[in-house]
């Protein structure tokens, strides 16, 4: 005879990894935020840990930090003694954790290339067909259409396979880009207390992770831009800070046609990432500086560079993260003469435009 059900106290399951798994997606934005400070990020979380209780009894912070060395997260740094340093795998795990929180996960896919609307003797099938034509590759015959169409044409009784009968599959080119994307790191992208450096940082690292995963043939520089206009590395982006810095957008714009030059991909673009207006040029060793923006001075000089640019075939992709209606109206103009593309975006939306952006310009004709 069944007596039923019994119901008792539900103890979960104690797993360490979990509680490990939770804190580190957790101090890898803080660690961003804190522009690469281990430390400071660690004592972020402690903070957060007393606030909203974090750990438990059985796992505590102390805990979760030797599973970070453990784990290699975190090593010691051997040039300062007591002071702890990111490794190579939270610098790759921190670009991974921003591709999934900006752009989703990802299917996998092909490696490295990108469609064009051309089609042709290419590298990769598509779903289109045609007739045959003098000089095309008999690789490209569909024999089951073609033998299809002969048995139609001519029947079973007189079968035969001409010309006329057969199929081709049509191929799609296919290319490679070279992006070059610009950060601006003047001071006001964490001035009145908003961070907007941190949301550009994210979509940085997003977009290189993208690239090396979905397109390893492409190249994707990265150089930031303030009083003046340097590249960094890919690893180094997580420990990116803003300057007390003007905004000298000529000098980010001059950099990124010098790195493109130098690559010889049909397909070149910049993407630029800024929350304000140019505000300086240099000249000879000094700075010509107006932070009330809109010198005529400075604004000629970076519209005469985004029409160089358009000359040469790279457009230029702006996302302004600010809303001042004087910055659109440079923008726009400056959009106009590139004859680019710019978007309009709040701080939360701006890594799906990236994304989308991205995605579009790649598959332009070459």
């Amino acid at each position: 005879m069944s007596i039923g059900y019994r119901f008792g106290e539900y103890i979960p399951p104690q797993d360490d990894k979990q509680g490990f798994e939770s804190l580190l997606k957790i101090f890898l934005q803080l660690v961003m935020i804190t522009s690469g400070d281990v430390a400071e990020a660690l004592a972020w979380l402690s903070s957060l840990d007393k606030q909203y209780g974090l750990t438990s009894d059985d796992y505590g912070i102390g805990d979760f930090i030797e599973d970070l060395k453990k784990n290699g997260y975190i090593d010691e740094n051997p040039q300062e003694e007591g002071v702890l340093k990111l490794t190579a795998k939270s610098e790759q795990n921190i670009r991974k954790s921003a591709l999934e929180e900006i752009f989703g996960k990802l299917k996998k896919g092909g490696k490295g290339s990108h469609a064009t609307p051309q089609t042709g003797i290419g590298d990769e099938a598509s779903t289109d067909r045609r007739e045959y034509r003098f000089g095309d590759a008999i690789e490209q015959i569909s024999m089951t259409d073609s033998i299809r169409n002969a048995q139609i044409n001519h029947g079973l009784s007189d079968f035969r396979l001409t010309e006329q009968d057969l199929e081709i599959m049509e191929t799609e080119h296919k290319t490679q880009s070279s992006t070059v994307l610009m950060i601006d790191i003047s001071h006001s992208m964490i001035l009145y207390g908003e961070d907007r450096i941190t949301p550009a940082k994210k979509v940085a690292m997003a977009l290189a992770e993208l690239v090396k995963q979905k397109y390893p043939k492409d190249t994707l520089d990265v150089i930031v831009f303030g009083n003046d206009a340097w590249q960094i590395e890919i690893k180094d982006l997580p420990y990116l800070e803003v300057g007390p810095y003007h905004t000298n957008t000529v000098a980010g714009l001059e950099l990124a046609m010098d790195i493109l030059r130098k690559r010889k991909t049909p397909n070149k673009q910049i993407f630029m990432i800024t929350d304000g207006k140019p505000t300086c040029l240099k000249e000879g060793l000094h700075y010509y500086k107006n932070s009330f923006g809109l010198d005529r001075k400075v604004v000629n000089k970076t519209l005469n560079l985004a029409a160089a640019c358009r000359r040469i075939k790279i457009p230029i992709t702006t996302f302004m993260i600010a809303s001042d209606p004087y910055l659109q109206q440079f923008v726009d103009e400056f959009t106009k003469v590139n004859n680019g593309q710019a978007y309009y975006s709040s701080l939360k939306g701006l890594g799906h435009l990236v994304f989308r952006d991205y995605g579009r310009n790649r598959k332009k004709s070459f």
